[in-house]
């Protein structure tokens, strides 16, 4: 394991976020109140969740903020979080719940999702920032996709996200073009 359980998490939650994002020929995926609900199953909160328009749309907003972190190198990263904990008044606090161990919470329980999704994964981002792992910060790989994600493989060799079928895209298309080699 790379990070440790809430980082991971978190940076999931960031990922599979900002994948919601209009791509290449993809349509934003979090319009609904019932892909907010889709959102919130995969990646739970704790916390005040009202489960509303205006709550949906302020978790939209911030998706182009975390954006940024998938457009920036390591040096670029660190006035982007800084700028997330700051405008959500983060005062981390170790906290247990839910069956996990001792983490970290930045804010508080009533505080808006959005500024909770925001501060946790800039507090991840900080993690990875740590420990010299933004390599792992990654677009995907195919050429028909710009979906983000972060490496957690134990090499880090993953190339490819996980919002389709990237990887398995990818090497059919290459078997494909070797195969076509051979038979030329």
């Amino acid at each position: 394991m790379i990070f440790i359980h809430d980082t991971e998490q978190n940076l999931r939650a960031a990922s599979y976020l900002v994948n919601t994002l209009p791509g290449y020929d993809d349509e934003d995926t979090l319009i609904t109140l019932e892909d907010f609900d889709d959102y919130l199953r995969i990646n739970p909160y704790t916390g005040t969740i009202r489960r509303d328009d205006a709550e949906l749309a302020a978790l939209r907003a911030v998706r182009p903020r975390l954006h940024q972190l998938w457009e920036v190198d390591r040096d670029g990263a660190v006035p982007l979080v800084n700028e997330m904990l700051r405008d959500g008044e983060a005062l981390p606090r170790l906290v247990s719940h839910d069956g996990f161990d001792w983490h970290i919470h930045a804010t508080s329980d009533d505080a808006p999702l959005a500024t909770r999704v925001l501060v946790e994964a800039a507090l991840a981002f900080v993690d990875v920032i740590r420990a010299g792992e933004y390599d792992r910060v990654r677009i995907c790989a195919a050429d028909d996709c710009d979906g983000v994600y972060v490496d957690f493989s134990k090499n880090g060799s993953k190339r490819y996200c996980d919002t389709g079928n990237c990887g398995n895209r990818m090497n059919v298309n290459a078997y494909r073009r070797r195969k076509a080699r051979e038979t030329a």
